[in-house]
């Protein structure tokens, strides 16, 4: 989608940044508009190699505040994904505060797969996918740290539930800041997140959430036959905390149930999906925080209208229904 905070470069910029950066100029690029924030690019080299480039606003873009440092966070999940078993493009160079460009920019490899949005799968291949992509992500959340939320960003906690009022303390500042219209005040928002936030309690461990697990950023390859979770990509809004906040990207807009194939391969793989009340409690509260985050994020990108409308209008319905289901008016408290 178009965004007011990708970055614009030339094929001269392409070429002289990987000339500095991979040692050979560009003879080829495409952007790929896919995505929301950062501008993305498929080069081809001089010597032959096709890799990606992704390269973050420039500094004095505003953004919101979890996403300052966005490619930091997204270098730091590729450096540890890959050990914990996670597929992923491989990470050829980092280029942080670079002089020249400006910034952040990564360097990935190519992938020869599709997007699970683009690969039109039969039921049968769908519940596979959903099964393999569960036991990944228990994989993605095995991994441990040793602070909650976003460090990269200054947005972190002792506790999860220290953190995530920080988290969503800030996206709230945003709205504010972006005089971003939301379906209920924030000071109602806000009331409802610390009436429930004592359900954070449960975690105790903070691990490492992807929380963008939409099917564009799960790449698909159909080699030896029925396909396969080639890639997960885009790690940028990962943080440390919940693991449960891992089922809301995957089911967004909906509701997460039980019998959903994501939660079988999860648990076949070790990890644990409880569905107890504090459980759903907490999963509607990062529902609430996604919809928030969908629709502040219009502020400082500002997306064509056009596009942005029916996305807008399910992230409001989305963010009412998750503070219908805290304040009790709701008879299901994991209902988006």
């Amino acid at each position: 989608m178009e965004s007011r905070t990708k970055r614009r470069l030339t094929g001269a910029d392409l070429d002289a940044l990987a000339r500095r950066t991979l040692g050979s100029g560009v003879v080829a690029s495409t952007e790929l508009t896919d995505g929301y924030a950062n501008a993305v690019w498929r080069l081809t080299l001089r010597d032959g190699r096709e890799v990606i480039l992704k390269t973050a606003p420039l500094p004095e873009m505003e953004q919101l505040s979890y996403e300052r440092r966005l490619l930091r966070t997204e270098a730091m999940v590729y450096r540890l994904a890959g050990p914990a078993g996670v597929p992923c493009a491989e990470l050829l160079a980092a280029g942080l505060d670079d002089p020249v460009l400006g910034g952040d920019h990564l360097f990935l490899s190519t992938l020869d797969g599709v997007p699970w949005n683009h690969a039109g799968l039969g039921d049968t291949d769908e519940r596979a996918v959903r099964r393999e992509l569960g036991g990944l992500l228990a994989r993605l959340n095995a991994v441990t740290g040793d602070v909650y939320g976003y460090p990269y960003a200054g947005l972190t906690g002792a506790t999860w539930r220290e953190a995530f009022l920080t988290m969503t303390g800030a996206v709230l500042a945003d709205a504010h800041r972006y005089a971003t219209s939301l379906p209920r005040p924030a000071g109602e928002i806000s009331g409802v997140i610390a009436a429930n936030a004592g359900a954070l309690d449960e975690v105790t461990e903070p691990r490492l959430v992807h929380f963008d697990v939409w099917p564009g950023n799960v790449f698909l390859t159909t080699a030896g036959g029925r396909p396969r979770v080639q890639a997960l990509i885009d790690h940028e809004r990962a943080f440390w905390g919940d693991p449960l906040a891992e089922f809301v990207t995957p089911t967004i807009f909906g509701e997460l149930e039980e019998s959903d194939e994501i939660v079988a391969g999860y648990r076949e793989a070790g990890g644990t999906v409880s569905f107890t009340d504090a459980a759903r409690t907490r999963i509607t509260l990062y529902r609430l925080y996604l919809a928030l985050i969908l629709l502040v994020e219009e502020g400082p990108r500002q997306y064509p209208e056009e596009e942005y409308a029916p996305l807008r209008a399910r992230a409001a319905a989305s963010l009412t229904g998750a503070l219908d289901a805290l304040s009790g008016r709701s008879p299901s408290a994991v209902t988006a």
